[in-house]
């Protein structure tokens, strides 16, 4: 198999940049495929396509969309099955019997446009997509049912409503609609979702009643507004002076504001969309509902960020019922006040500024100083926050809802919370002498090991513990003296710490990683759960002991195993939490790292794989090198996360095409031959690891024009062969100063991506080439390169 096929075979996994073709008239019979080219119909500019688009998110899940074909992340303007994603199995076929069906691997039909007897299919540079009849008519169009976009030259029609997505990153139905009522009225209304029932009055309208068939008009020249049928103007939502050398779309975006944005073609690879103009102005002051939650969901208040986007955020004590999802709204970190007499004691207030909840009030005070108001909502177990302002008390219950932040709200607000088991997070709360004696030994001797974290007193914690829970406790020999082994927790303990494994920090291939806490009275530890999928037979009779292999291996670059739980058929590994997430958000995106950082991360990824390599008792591949398994602890040192459990779970011995396992972009080639894994395909992992580390981008980058920038690897060696390492880093004038070290660590990275496993260097290697301690090899493909400069 060629180096050229393997690079674009990986390509074709993850992108349909080069695999859509333009087509104005396509034809009975045509096939979309997520993965296989065609994988998406262009309009004849190339601008808008319709086809499959893979999630930023989760890459092997695809939408069928039509989306802006040339701006980055090709943003999508319209998608089909109501927003609902497909995996790599599914297809679109345009039926010999006229229709458009989408159908899922099996075959089965999951989406139809609804319409047959169309003879030709179009993607016009409009962005509407259409199906048209043997006579030229239109029979169905993207235009006439939209989603949650509309375009220049598009017109919502009397009745018709634009759906904002759930979230950023879900596009099925979420929780605001904008339609044109037959009253006259373009209106903004919030859902109780996830149904389409409407919280009234509208937070926002028009307020044109009174004149019949009215629509919703985009002109091409930037102005949106709603007309008469005579196309006479009523209502201008908004006006912006545009020409042909920008792109526009206006959006009802997940937060509810309806925007208008505009991008400049000439700036599509480095430029982003700019919002012209916002309805409502604020969100937060004008969606306020006497049901429903607001602008932000139950326990949460609405602000704005630096970018004009809706930010709902927990007050102190609370946290977010889904971090992925902040409108579902905040829980409190506390259990609920008792209202048997003396159930007041443990509670206490912490105190906000300028923010209400406008309609959660259990009764009001008046008159009443500040002092009284506290101690009255002290005493009463169903006030959770107390409100005072001039002389006047207001008790809220729960849950609190319409939260807004501003600093025209001239309020104090005081948050009522337990103090002897506040956390911000999830956690086990054990109780202290004083609390009638009542003492959990178990789960005690349990927190007090784990407390201690990767301090040097842990291991006499740890041993102590082992020696009075012996059947729960388990001691090894090893070269540096003697090191306790892995705690074991049982399922309902993980469950606990949990808070029923509800704040869910990432999913890959291992498994589904929640955030929980572990404490004793007033102190706590954070901690990270990894609830695994399914075992294979000789997984399950390995599981403890490949579990205390991995809880053996200890390094500054590798994120340590605290415990397990092996409890039924339930499979759960308890790991340190690492305070700064992974390093995929740090590299990519317009806050990338400065250069000194991004060098000493690449050097201690490497160092800790080159210890599961050759330094750990037992070798260990790891098989899933990538940014997100790359972890930064509170001190921004990176931590490799996951090693181990490749081997746990079998999957080196897993090598069809439909079962490799890793992550795309990051697959060394030998993953697609019949020759055994070794090392050396974490060393190819590492390799595309750091050039992405070096280049503040991602392996692969579809919304780039230029082919040889498509994917990092090639783009770093055409680069090398230019001389033009400073191309790499753009603006980066840190790195363009280090130009040696940038030029050492670029040949690095293209030695450990080469086609071939023996001509990669060993990751001790690359540890010394990347510290300057050895001189960087030249591969021999890139020798004759090297000779020419």
């Amino acid at each position: 198999m060629s180096s050229l096929f393997l690079r674009l075979l990986l390509f074709f996994l993850l992108s349909n940049f080069l695999s859509a073709q333009a087509d104005t008239n396509i034809t009975l019979g045509e096939t979309l495929t997520p993965l296989t080219p065609p994988t998406s119909w262009l309009s004849p500019s190339g601008d808008f396509a319709f086809g499959f688009r893979p999630l930023e998110s989760d890459p092997t899940q695809f939408l069928l969309a039509v989306f802006f074909n040339k701006v980055p992340n090709q943003t999508v303007v319209w998608t089909a099955n109501g927003g609902k994603t497909t995996n790599n199995q599914s297809k679109a076929v345009f039926t010999q019997d006229g229709r458009l069906s989408l159908r899922d691997h099996a075959g089965n039909e999951i989406w139809n446009t609804s319409v047959t007897a169309a003879t030709s299919a179009a993607m016009l540079d409009t962005g509407n997509f259409m199906l048209v009849s043997s006579n030229s008519s239109t029979l169905w169009q993207t235009f006439d049912n939209p989603t949650d976009t509309i375009l220049p030259g598009q017109v919502l029609q009397e009745g018709t409503s634009l759906y904002a997505r759930l979230t950023d990153s879900d596009y099925s139905r979420g929780r605001f609609e904008l339609g044109v009522q037959p009253d006259g009225n373009l209106v903004l209304y919030s859902l109780a979702y996830p149904t389409a029932f409407r919280y009234r009055p509208a937070y926002w309208a028009s307020n044109t009643w009174g004149s019949v068939h009215v629509q919703l008009v985009f002109g091409q020249s930037g102005k949106l507004y709603l007309a008469r049928a005579n196309n006479s103007e009523l209502f201008t939502v908004s006006s912006v002076q545009i020409t042909e050398d920008h792109f526009q779309r206006a959006t009802l975006d997940s937060d509810g504001v309806f925007r208008h944005y505009t991008l400049l073609k000439n700036k599509l690879t480095t430029g982003s969309w700019d919002v012209q103009v916002s309805t409502p102005d604020n969100i937060c002051e004008s969606l306020q509902t006497d049901v429903g939650s607001g602008a932000c969901g139950f326990n949460s208040y609405c602000t704005f960020d630096s970018d004009g986007r809706v930010n709902c955020q927990c007050p102190p004590k609370y946290s977010y019922l889904d971090p992925d999802n902040k409108y579902k709204g905040c829980k409190p970190d506390f259990i609920s006040q008792s209202c048997e007499p003396g159930g007041e004691a443990p509670f206490d207030f912490v105190e906000m500024n300028n923010v209400d909840w406008q309609h959660s009030d259990v009764e009001t005070l008046n008159p009443m100083n500040e002092a009284q108001c506290k101690d009255n909502c002290l005493k009463d177990c169903f006030c959770l926050v107390a409100v005072y302002s001039t002389e006047t008390c207001r008790k809220k219950k729960f849950p609190l809802s319409n939260g807004n932040l501003g600093s025209s709200i001239q309020t104090n607000v005081f948050i009522k919370f337990s103090k002897y088991n506040n956390t911000n997070t999830n956690t086990i709360y054990l109780p202290s002498k004083s609390d009638n004696g009542k003492r959990n030994w178990k789960t005690l001797v349990l927190t007090a090991s784990i407390l201690l974290g990767s301090s040097v007193l842990l291991n006499l914690v740890v041993v102590s513990a082992c020696v009075y829970k012996r059947k729960r406790r388990l001691l090894y020999r090893d070269p540096g003296g003697l090191v306790p082994s892995l705690c074991s927790f049982t399922y309902k303990e993980l469950e606990f710490a949990t808070k029923g494994f509800t704040e869910e920090l990432g999913r890959g291939a291992f498994g589904t990683v929640y955030k929980g806490n572990i404490a004793y009275s007033e102190s706590q530890t954070l901690i990270a759960v990894k609830k695994l999928g399914t075992l294979l037979e000789e997984a399950e009779r390995d599981f403890t002991n490949e579990v205390n292999t991995i809880g053996q291996t200890h390094h500054k670059n590798l994120v340590r195993l605290l415990g397990f739980c092996k409890e039924g058929e339930h499979r759960l590994l308890v790991y340190e939490f690492m305070s700064n997430g992974s390093l995929s958000k740090y590299i990519f995106g317009m806050n990338c790292v400065e250069w000194t950082q991004r060098a000493q991360i690449a050097i201690s990824i490497a160092e800790g794989l080159a210890y599961l390599h050759e330094e750990c008792r037992k070798q260990i591949i790891h098989c899933d090198i990538k940014p997100q398994n790359i972890l930064l602890d509170e001190n921004n040192v990176a931590r490799i996360s996951d090693f181990g459990l490749a081997k746990l779970l079998r999957l080196e011995q897993t090598r069809t095409s439909t079962g490799i396992r890793g992550t795309i972009g990051y697959f060394a080639p030998e993953w697609f031959k019949n020759i055994a894994i070794t090392t050396k395909v974490d060393v190819y992992s590492f390799g595309v690891v750091l050039l992405e580390i070096i280049c503040c981008r991602r392996n692969f980058d579809w919304g780039l024009e230029s082919q040889e920038k498509l994917t990092v690897i090639d783009w770093a060696k055409e680069c090398y062969k230019n001389g033009r390492m400073d191309l790499l880093v753009e603006d980066d004038e840190e790195a363009k100063k280090d130009r040696l070290r940038l030029e050492r660590f670029v040949l690095v990275g293209i030695s450990c991506v080469q086609d071939e496993p023996w001509l990669r260097p060993s990751m001790k290697k690359v540890v010394q080439m990347l510290e300057g301690a050895t001189e960087v090899s030249v591969p021999p493909n890139m020798y004759s390169i090297h000779l020419q400069q």
